[in-house]
């Protein structure tokens, strides 16, 4: 028996620097080319007693070597860069070192999008005529929904769950983050899953009376998933569960399963696997009806559902609810693992406890309205305003502002440029306008306007904004100015008329006292034509022969109609 076999050119895993691979009795070791300029390769050693089972399969780099594991941090290694002529070879070194069969694995290459899913204990696989197309790790899989009766939607862990020392909470003050190269990664899958699943007799009269509604595979597929993958129960021991907690962002009532290392929504339809490590902050925000308090998460990356992104989660609890909690965690495990900072049990507002377990678990603080914080008219530490159509509550905190609705929006005062107070409107829609908008222009992005806010609010909230070292302009005293400005226009142009209407009035008075001889005149000359008329037709047979009451009748229309006459002068 040979002490050890090689292999030259082999790649580690997605290493782009070949190496030398030798396996040994004992295990194997891989070890970078020397020299190599990059420099990206690394030196790497596996036990023959973590190794559990042998495949050989063609890929993009050549034939592959994948060797998957147990007691390892990893469920899989895999070497690229074999020959076809090299499988008698390792496959012998393999049977001999280690007394494994290395097994053929055949890929299929019809490029079919239809064939079979099966759900192994480390991963899914997707076979095409019992060759394989695709697989993909258990481990990877952040989430998995039905969405309608017969199709599955799959999640995956994006690279910053990945990492999560990447993701401290840490302020970088404004800083701009450097831009990393990611190149493109798989976030979703979907796969149509019909038909029902095929029940065995057994199993059918094991049922009962549940056998006449069967289980649809998708179902079927979606709950293996969960029990298989880091998903559900199974996954460890919950440390705490809250039942139908109101979640305003994504809406609905979840329960809310806390663990270790991540925390699980259930909702009905949707299920969101939250790893604290992509929690970035924490806000305890009360509500102006001092019945409700909103506590805001923060998540980066956020949680997804389909094409909608939720980076922020919105909890909604009752302020004067209680409850009695224990947590499913020993005092050795609180002492070291949290240095104290949990207690073994709550009767406590359900509210309190849940932020301090966020804070615990995440390790970031919890943003709340202070003693000199923003406070309104009503004493509230928010104002009512509108984003577009979405109405909403401001609360302008110390270092920073968040708007809470359906999607929040945070600003810190150090990204803010300037704040802007602006009145809608002109002329005297602005004089009687009882609302203004706040636009928000950040040093970067877009601008953003808080619209219709009380009027009342202007003076407390630009005095916040001034003691905070934010820029601030005020639109509305120049609108003031331009109104105080036009409303004297007015008065004056009011006193014109006033004074033009009193010298027209003195004019005509004089003009009427020159031509009161000649009006006397005129109507004296037409009073005696009346009265010569009237004398005239006094038996006149059609007006004499009128009846009394047509005659008053027509009187009264001559008296309402025509001015009352003179007496004629002597």
């Amino acid at each position: 028996m040979a002490a050890h076999a090689q292999f030259d050119g082999v790649y580690h895993g997605l290493d782009q620097v070949g190496g030398r691979l030798r396996l040994t009795e004992g295990g194997l070791g891989f070890k970078p080319q020397a020299g190599d300029s990059n420099g990206s390769g690394s030196t790497f050693t596996l036990e023959s007693d973590r190794m559990d089972s042998f495949g050989w399969l063609k890929v993009g780099r050549g034939y592959q070597l994948r060797i998957n594991t147990r007691n390892h941090n990893k469920r899989r290694e895999t070497f690229d860069g074999f020959h076809r002529d090299d499988f008698d070879r390792l496959s012998g070194a393999i049977s001999e070192y280690y007394s494994k069969r290395l097994e053929q694995i055949e890929v299929s290459v019809r490029g079919w999008n239809w064939g079979k899913a099966e759900v192994e204990d480390t991963e899914v696989k997707f076979l095409v005529r019992d060759k394989l197309a695709f697989e993909l790790p258990l481990e990877q899989i952040a989430n998995t929904n039905i969405a309608g009766k017969t199709e599955v939607s799959m999640e995956f862990i994006t690279g910053e769950q990945q990492q999560p020392q990447t993701n401290t909470g840490t302020s970088t003050n404004g800083a701009v983050k450097p831009k990393k190269q990611r190149g493109d990664q798989l976030v979703e899958m979907r796969l149509w899953v019909p038909g029902n699943v095929q029940r065995s007799d057994d199993e059918e009269e094991e049922a009962g009376s549940d056998a006449e509604e069967q289980e649809t595979a998708a179902s079927a597929f979606h709950e293996a998933i969960k029990a298989k993958a880091d998903i559900g129960q199974a996954a460890g021991d919950g440390i705490i569960l809250f039942k139908e907690v109101l979640v305003l962002t994504p809406r609905g009532r979840y329960d809310l399963d806390m663990y270790s290392g991540f925390l699980r929504l259930r909702g009905k339809t949707y299920d969101y696997k939250v790893l604290y490590s992509s929690i970035t902050r924490l806000f305890l925000l009360p509500k102006p009806d001092d019945i409700h308090v909103q506590f805001v998460v923060g998540l980066d990356p956020p949680i997804r559902q389909g094409q909608t992104r939720y980076p922020y989660l919105v909890l909604q609890f009752v302020r004067d609810e209680e409850l009695d909690a224990e947590l499913n965690l020993d005092e050795e495990t609180i002492q070291t693992k949290y240095d104290g900072k949990l207690k073994k049990r709550y009767e406590d507002p359900t509210f309190r406890i849940v932020s301090s377990l966020f804070r615990v678990f995440s390790n970031q603080k919890l943003i709340a309205p202070g003693t000199d914080s923003f406070e309104g008219t009503n004493s509230s530490n928010c104002l009512k305003c509108n984003v577009k159509a979405v109405d909403g509550l401001l609360y302008p905190l110390d270092r920073q502002m968040i708007w809470v609705s359906k999607q929040p929006i945070h600003v810190r005062y150090d990204d803010i440029h300037q704040v802007i107070f602006s009145r809608v409107g002109s002329g005297g829609a602005v004089s009687t306008s009882k609302t203004f908008d706040l636009k928000v222009t950040p040093k970067s992005g877009n601008q953003i306007i808080f619209a219709a806010v009380s009027r009342e609010e202007h003076d407390a909230l630009s005095k916040h904004f001034t003691n905070r070292k934010v820029r601030v302009k005020n639109e509305m005293s120049d609108v003031v100015a331009i109104d105080d400005v036009l409303s004297d226009d007015d008065e004056e142009m009011e006193d014109d008329e006033d004074d033009s209407r009193r010298r027209r009035a003195s004019k005509n008075s004089k003009s009427f006292a020159g031509d009161d001889d000649a009006m006397d005149e005129d109507e004296e000359s037409e009073e005696d034509q009346d009265f010569e008329a009237e004398s005239s037709d006094g038996g006149s047979p059609s007006e004499g022969s009128s009846s009394d009451g047509e005659g008053a009748e027509s009187g009264s229309d001559d008296m309402a109609d025509g001015p009352p006459k003179k007496k004629k002068k002597n």
